[in-house]
């Protein structure tokens, strides 16, 4: 499932991936690829992630359930 919310808060914060990776330190890969929903990140880079948009946990991974 594609992080749809972690794109919009770096688009919001005028990042581009390279950017946002440099400052939670990882690869540009590493950020397309949690965009794309094909990499789950620790909770530590999720934390510096929310540290680096000024977001929370749940702003940028929270995920609802279908209520089925």
């Amino acid at each position: 499932m594609k992080n749809l919310k972690l794109k919009l808060a770096r688009v919001e914060k005028d990042l581009s991936q390279e950017q946002l990776a440099l400052l939670v330190g990882v690869s540009r890969q590493t950020i397309g690829l949690i965009e794309l929903g094909k990499y789950n990140p620790s909770l530590s880079l999720c934390l510096g992630i929310c540290r680096a948009l000024s977001k929370t946990l749940d702003d940028l991974f929270w995920v609802e359930q279908d209520s089925a």
